[in-house]
């Protein structure tokens, strides 16, 4: 089946891999964060144990790791001194670590100062890493803040979006774009807003996206997942140039995003996609929030 229009035409693979039959993964699963390395493996990172799953190109396991990430979130690849490395954020256990491709821990972050924090509530869904260094995590689902770190892990600052389009409901992901600027996926308030690497507000827009979950960017587009349901690529102006299978209505279904085996799930439409990941080669990767997990594969034509 093939999906898109004009210049984004995709063959859709909602089978080309599934997560491994575990007890861990029948009962929950859901798939939340995706990266591609630069060997072309796609790392998933989902609810279950082993929380990190590295496949290859043609949707081979080749390893799994990590037994604490029950509340697995956010996944952010990044690079330095010439080697890869994952920031990983837990929603339940609200662990925020970097690790090695193969699950080596090499930093810990701390939770931000109680006192910045609403009720002393902070629940972490992503990292970003600034250009000088700097770690950027969204406190996404407690307190509605982006928190910023140094590179050795202290505590600096915290954005609440009061200094730019208005404050924070739900800033779900975030990531710098390729010119060093910080997007925010403003998941609540249904915006993308826009800060320079010292945490100054440049722009937002509140018409080309109703549900952000996260960013990737690719060849001057950026391409993020809706919740509700879609997968949208806006040029630098925030206009759309394609819609990727749109499944708005999903939401209202009953029991909706947990819908596996119903006839709400099906090929070429999406459920609830959380997590995306864009190969060097065009091909796009998205998992989606439902139990069971489902990784879906959008071959470049």
């Amino acid at each position: 089946m093939q999906i898109g229009n004009g210049e984004h035409v995709y063959e859709w693979n909602d089978q080309w891999t599934r997560i491994p039959d575990t007890v861990s993964g029948k009962a929950n699963g859901r798939t939340h964060g995706v990266v591609v390395s630069k060997t072309g493996d796609i790392l998933v990172f989902n609810q279950a144990d082993p929380g990190v799953l590295v496949f290859d190109a043609d949707g081979g396991l080749k390893n799994a790791w990590g037994d604490r990430f029950g509340g697995a979130h956010g996944m952010t690849l990044i690079e330095e001194d010439g080697a890869e490395r994952l920031w990983l954020t837990d929603q339940n256990s609200k662990e925020v670590v970097k690790t090695t491709l193969e699950g080596e821990t090499i930093q810990t972050l701390d939770a931000p100062p109680s006192e910045v924090c609403v009720d002393n509530k902070y629940v972490p869904t992503w990292v970003a890493i600034g250009p000088d260094g700097d770690i950027l995590v969204a406190d996404g689902y407690g307190s509605s803040l982006v928190h910023r770190y140094d590179p050795g892990g202290a505590y600096q600052s915290t954005l609440n979006g009061e200094e730019g389009a208005g404050r924070f409901r739900c800033p779900h992901g975030l990531m710098f774009s390729p010119e060093g600027e910080l997007y925010i996926a403003d998941r609540g308030n249904h915006r993308v807003t826009v800060y320079d690497a010292d945490g100054g507000y440049l722009r937002h827009n509140d018409d080309a996206t109703h549900s952000p979950c996260g960013f990737v960017f690719h060849n001057g587009l950026t391409y993020l997942p809706e919740l509700f349901a879609g997968v949208k690529a806006l040029d630098k102006d925030f206009n759309v140039v394609a819609n990727l299978g749109d499944n708005f209505n999903v939401k209202d279904v009953e029991g909706w995003p947990n819908l596996a085996e119903t006839e709400h799930v099906q090929p070429g439409r999406f459920n609830s996609p959380h997590g995306i990941a864009v190969a060097p080669n065009g091909d796009i990767y998205v998992v989606e929030w439902i139990i069971g997990g489902r990784i879906t594969k959008l071959a470049k034509r």
